[in-house]
């Protein structure tokens, strides 16, 4: 999405794998088995590097000391299998590449005013009880300028913090305040890829926290930005731009470059913010998905929760393709992406007089009235995907030009128009994008339009004789319906690493979301784009993850007692499935309804999710039986949990036994699935709830007990659900959704549920 198109993808990973020279390795260590002979684990790594014939100065990266009990360091092939034939060392890995999942929104969620902000809830306690809440976001920097980190009326930085704001050519660390308290940067593992034997050849970075990209500081300030006044992108979307949580702390660690973020630096960060007593880790990047021991960001999670912190991903840009999430670690929130009631209407009217609504957010002169001519590539080529190069100036000079969307940026289709000559573009939709409309600053008049009217108008160009076209702007409209939607892009289920686990979680708004920008960049992030502005509008479930992330702590500065796992809960049963108009949640990629492998439990409902009446709550003993569960060596195991003293001697028979919030139920080869939940009363004493089941045709759904009672706060009760597949059903049948909810008068305990009759694979 929009963010991906600053970053390269994979085939970087795929070309590391393809070099000889060193590569950065991750060195996995039995922590306790460091020789009383070395002070430190450090001087151990060292040592170890040392009987390699590896200088440690130059080999060694990072010592990690709370994300992962091992290091970081830059190794030949033989070395690291030398190392890895150590009695101390549990595993070798490979560095992998990550990449970025690239207001009206705090209105839309219900956090409108200051005062009403939360019904029945004392706002002013909330609003200073979140002062003590900080958010560390692991992305690509933080522009410390920017009136979104303004820190005034906040207290002095809370008496927990241990973190810093780092010195840098660029950057200043008075910069930071009250507001943002920390601002690090991790560049080992990039510069070992971009310098010496890697094979990203381009000129260093900066080391700084300084964000040249734009998507640190659009995530942060989503996650907590102060409210400004007469925010917009080039006059759209204007009004007050806000974070979740505007009172909470931001601490910035910048994990990622211009070639991607690498897993070392990721682990550096994590293990940093951990260290330096973040409440949140809010972290908009992803890799594909991995066993949980090979997963950087799972391992490094894993920790965080450990210590009470709680650890919100973006699900992916990879949709509406099926198992295309990332982070579905079951300690991690997975958050989708869906859209606003906002949208930037613009309109092409065609020579036959036919009007086609898209959107755009191009902001310069407009093209008037008078019609110009209109061009479509006829042949299968590039240039009906407007690729660099591949306009002819002969047939576009003065015209407006039909671009297919797919292969390059949306905004560098314009570009590519713009330098041939053309005057404005379409930009058309084909299968893969389906419906779904996204924003963007075009650097010329550009509208963008959904598939059905692209073949429409690419039907018109093609059979008229003489195609003619008028683009109109029409800025910035509110209440539209229905919404939410779930986007087409928004990556999707089943979880493919451990099936009986439903994912994603929930969605947020991730379409078309104004927040503050880097003004080292253009608004489109191309290098030919010399606007600058203190805001932008973009899209991606990277945007979805930090509303998460500070609705999260919020919920954290309501209740500090709440683990992460009850604050998980809290926002996954309170979430709601129906759209403004009462009607189930729209799919974008083809209108149809969506299901829970699209959605989760469905849209975040940050007010509900303060007082959910009942929690799943998992202890970290439940996390690591749930592991031992998985197949696993217990060295994998260590490798996530980092305890010398695990065993597995208590395993689940099934892995969905584990106390989640939702059901993800598996026939295979058995017609009977039966899970034992527990839910503990957050609400109030005295609270009886009865459950209703909600499920397909094919599946028998019974609950025992029907009524649950909780005398006290805090108490504790336990159901059993059994799921019976009834006969005749095909193993080749669909999969089917449903749900459990345990409800009262005051709430309503919602579990999303899916039903698969055979073995998932992709």
């Amino acid at each position: 999405m929009a963010s991906s198109t600053f970053f390269s993808s994979f085939i970087f990973l795929v070309l590391c794998l393809t070099v000889t020279a060193k590569k950065t390795y991750i060195v996995h260590m039995k922590h306790q088995d460091k020789p009383l002979s070395f002070e430190t684990h450090h001087d151990w790594y060292s040592s170890s590097l040392q009987s390699l014939s590896a200088t440690p100065a130059e080999s060694l990266l990072y010592s990690y000391n709370t994300a992962f009990n091992g290091f970081a360091a830059s190794l030949d092939p033989e070395q690291a299998e030398a190392l890895n034939k150590s009695d101390s060392v549990l595993g070798v890995f490979e560095d992998t590449v990550y990449n970025l999942h690239t207001t009206r929104t705090p209105q839309f969620l219900g956090l409108d005013s200051e005062f009403g902000l939360w019904e029945g809830h004392n706002t002013q306690q909330l609003e200073q009880a979140s002062r003590d809440v900080i958010i560390g976001v692991l992305d690509t920097g933080i522009w410390p300028e920017s009136k979104s980190f303004d820190d005034s009326g906040l207290p002095e930085i809370p008496s927990k913090w241990r973190g810093a704001c780092e010195s840098a050519p660029d950057f200043n660390p008075k910069l930071c305040n009250k507001k943002l308290i920390g601002a690090r940067s991790f560049s080992k593992g990039y510069h070992m890829a971009t310098g010496g034997g890697g094979i990203y050849k381009k000129p260093r970075e900066i080391e700084s926290p300084r964000d040249k990209d734009g998507h640190g500081t659009h995530t942060a300030s989503t996650a907590a930005g102060s409210h400004v006044g007469n925010a917009s992108l080039l006059g759209y979307a204007s009004g007050t731009a806000r974070g979740m949580a505007t009172h909470a702390r931001v601490a910035a660690y910048k994990v990622c470059w211009e070639t991607g973020c690498f897993g070392s630096d990721i682990l550096a960060g994590m293990d940093r913010a951990i260290q330096d007593g973040v409440d949140v880790l809010s972290m908009s990047l992803g890799g594909g998905s991995a066993p949980y021991y090979r997963d950087t960001i799972a391992i490094g999670a894993f920790t965080a929760m450990e210590k009470g912190i709680f650890v919100s991903c973006s699900a992916g840009n990879s949709g509406p393709t099926k198992a295309s999430l990332a982070n579905v670690a079951p300690w991690i929130m997975t958050v989708g992406a869906g859209t606003l009631d906002r949208d930037f209407p613009a309109y092409a009217v065609l020579g036959n007089k036919v009007r086609y609504n898209g959107v755009s957010l191009y902001s310069g002169q407009g093209m008037g009235n008078k019609p110009v001519g209109l061009v479509y590539s006829k042949d299968k080529s590039s240039s009906n995907l407007c690729l660099t190069g591949s306009l002819d100036p002969a047939l576009v000079r003065g015209k407006v030009v039909i671009c297919d969307r797919g292969t390059n940026a949306r905004v560098e289709k314009g570009a590519v128009v713009r330098d041939a000559g053309g005057v404005g573009m379409i930009l058309a939709n084909t299968a893969v994008s389906g419906e779904e409309l996204v924003a963007d600053s075009h650097l010329l008049p550009a509208v963008a339009v959904g598939r059905k009217l692209g073949d429409l108008i690419r039907e018109y160009a093609r059979s008229d004789r003489k195609p003619t076209v008028a683009l109109e702007f029409g800025g910035t409209v509110l209440d539209v319906k229905p919404s939410p939607v779930v986007a087409a892009f928004s990556s999707r289920g089943p979880n493919m690493v451990t099936p009986q686990i439903l994912k994603p979680d929930v969605i947020g708004p991730g379409v078309n979301i104004l927040a503050a920008w880097s003004e080292a960049i253009g608004p489109t992030g191309l290098a030919k784009d010399t606007r600058k502005t203190m805001f932008n509008i973009m899209s991606g479930t990277s945007m979805s993850c930090p509303h998460i992330s500070g609705l999260a702590a919020l919920i954290k500065a309501a209740h500090p007692e709440w683990s992460p796992s009850a604050i998980k809960s809290a926002l996954i049963t309170t979430a709601y499935t129906q759209d403004n108009t009462n009607s189930s949640l729209h799919d974008a990629a083809d209108g149809s309804f969506s299901n829970p492998w699209a959605r989760g439990a469905g849209h975040v409902d940050p007010q509900k999710a303060l007082s959910p009446g009942l929690v799943y709550d998992i202890s970290i003993d439940e996390y690591i039986t749930f592991l031992c569960s998985l197949g696993y060596t217990i060295d994998h195991v260590k490798t996530i949990v980092k305890h010398p003293n695990i065993t597995c001697s208590r395993k689940f028979n099934d892995p969905g036994e584990l106390n989640y919030p939702s059901f993800s139920v598996l026939f295979g080869d058995k017609r009977v699935v039966r899970y034992t939940r527990e839910l503990t009363n957050v609400g109030a004493a005295r609270s009886v709830y009865k459950v209703t089941v909600n499920g397909p045709s094919t599946v028998g759904i019974s609950v025992r007990p029907r009524a649950l009672t909780f005398r006290t706060v805090g108490e504790k009760k336990r159901y059993t659900v059994t799921f019976v597949a009834k006969r005749g059903t095909s193993p080749m049948a669909k999969p089917e959704f449903g749900s459990i909810v345990w409800g009262n008068a005051r709430n309503q305990v919602k579990s999303p549920v899916s039903f698969s009759w055979t073995e998932l694979s992709d």
